[in-house]
C-alpha cells in the first residue's frame, strides 16, 4: 500500500482539513504530521493548544492511520524517514513562505520520489468565521499577556521589534521572512518612548504622558495578537507605577520595562553628554517590589534596565545591580549600552 503524508498546523479541524483527510486516505495509508511549538511560532501563528492536545485532536480523526510530530515546516527530515509516495498539501502556495515550502517538497520528491497532491483550498464563510475566531483568541488580554512567557520557554531566540501605531504594529505583525530554506517571523511588539514620543514630534524626556501612551497601546491592541512590551521610561513615581502596571495588565500588555534613572529623563544615547542620574540600588529595588506587589496575573512581567554602562560607572556597578533587581523581583534585566559593537554586553 502507497504511503501518504500530509501536514496539519492548526488548533482547529474543519471542512477544509478533512477534505484534505478524505482525498489523502483514498491514495493509501495515512500518516499526518503535527507541526511542533517552534516551527509553528516561525511559519504560522501561535498555537492556542499545546502539542500534545493537537496531536490528540488528530488522532481522533477518522481515516487516519498515524500520526507524528514534523519538527520544522520543511519536509526534508520526513523524506529522510517515512519516504512518502504522496504528499499531500492545499494548493494554497500564494505568499513567498508558501513558495518556499512548495520548493522544498518539490527538491525532496527530485531526491526521494512521490508525488506532490495538490488539493483545492477551501474558501467558504464558515471556515473564515472559523479562522477569525482563532484570531480574535489570540488577540483577548489574558491569552495575549501570558504569550510572552509563553514564547521565551518554546523559542531559544525571541525576536522583538519596535511599534509605535496601529500601522507599525500591522507590518509586525504580518511580516513573515522566507530565506531559503527558513521561514520566520517576529514574535512580539516594544512599544517605544523614543518612538511614540518622535511620531508627536517631541522631544524623549517623559513628555508624552501615560494617558497618551495607553491611547498608542489601544491602536497597537485593536489590529494585532502579538505581544507587547512597554518601554515605561523610569516607572515615575512608585506611587504612580503600580497603578500603571494594573492598567497595562488589563489591557492584556506582557511586560513592562522600566530604567534606573531619576530626574527628567534624557535618552540614554547621549551617555555622559548630558547630565542623567542614576537611582540608588534602594529606591529602584522599593519601585521594583510595589510594581511585583501590585500585579494581579503571575504572566505579567517587570524587566529592570540597568544604566551602569551607558553612565560609565563600570561593569561591576551593572552586575552589583542586575543581582539586587533580581532580588527585589524583577523578571528580567536588561543592561543597556550604547556601544557600537556588543563585547561589553
Amino acid at each position: 500500500m502507497s504511503t501518504v503524508y500530509t501536514l496539519f498546523c492548526t488548533d482547529v479541524i474543519h471542512e477544509g482539513h478533512m477534505n484534505i483527510i478524505n482525498k489523502a486516505k483514498e491514495l493509501g495509508e495515512l500518516t499526518v504530521g503535527v507541526l511542533n511549538d517552534d516551527a509553528m511560532i516561525r511559519y504560522n501563528r501561535f498555537p492556542t493548544l499545546s502539542l500534545e492536545e493537537r496531536v490528540a485532536m488528530v488522532k481522533a480523526i477518522e481515516g487516519v492511520d498515524h500520526v507524528i510530530v514534523q519538527n520544522s515546516v520543511m519536509y526534508d527530515e520526513i523524506f529522510e524517514t517515512l519516504k512518502p509516495d504522496y504528499v499531500v498539501h492545499g494548493d494554497n502556495w500564494g505568499d513567498a513562505a508558501m513558495q518556499t515550502i512548495k520548493a522544498n517538497i518539490e527538491k525532496n520528491i527530485a531526491k526521494y520520489g512521490g508525488k506532490l497532491v495538490e488539493i483545492p483550498y477551501t474558501y467558504n464563510e464558515n471556515v473564515k468565521k472559523i479562522d477569525d475566531r482563532m484570531m480574535e483568541k489570540l488577540a483577548l488580554p489574558d491569552f495575549r499577556r501570558a504569550r510572552l512567557k509563553k514564547v521565551l520557554q518554546m523559542r531559544d531566540v525571541v525576536k522583538i521589534m519596535q511599534v509605535h501605531s496601529g500601522l507599525t504594529g500591522l507590518i509586525v505583525e504580518k511580516t513573515i521572512v522566507a530565506d531559503g530554506d527558513n521561514i520566520d517571523q517576529f514574535d512580539g511588539m516594544w512599544l517605544s518612548s523614543l518612538c511614540d514620543s518622535t511620531d508627536r514630534g517631541k522631544p524623549d524626556i517623559e513628555l508624552v504622558d501615560m494617558t497618551s501612551r495607553l491611547k498608542t497601546i489601544g491602536e497597537v491592541l485593536d489590529v494585532t495578537t502579538k505581544p507587547i512590551i512597554l518601554d515605561g521610561d523610569t516607572g515615575g513615581l512608585t506611587e504612580h507605577f503600580v497603578y500603571n502596571v494594573r492598567t497595562l495588565e488589563r489591557q492584556g500588555v506582557s511586560a513592562v520595562i522600566i530604567e534606573d534613572k531619576t530626574g527628567l529623563k534624557k535618552n540614554s544615547l547621549f551617555g555622559t553628554e548630558v547630565a542623567q542620574t542614576q537611582d540608588s540600588v534602594e529606591n529602584f529595588c522599593a519601585k521594583i517590589r510595589a510594581g511585583k506587589k501590585a500585579q494581579r496575573t503571575r504572566e505579567f512581567m517587570i524587566c529592570a534596565r540597568i544604566e551602569s554602562l551607558i553612565l560609565e560607572r563600570g561593569m561591576e556597578d551593572a552586575l552589583m545591580r542586575a543581582e539586587a533587581y533580581v532580588a527585589a523581583g524583577a523578571d528580567a534585566i536588561m543592561i543597556h549600552s550604547r556601544k557600537k559593537d556588543p563585547a561589553e554586553i
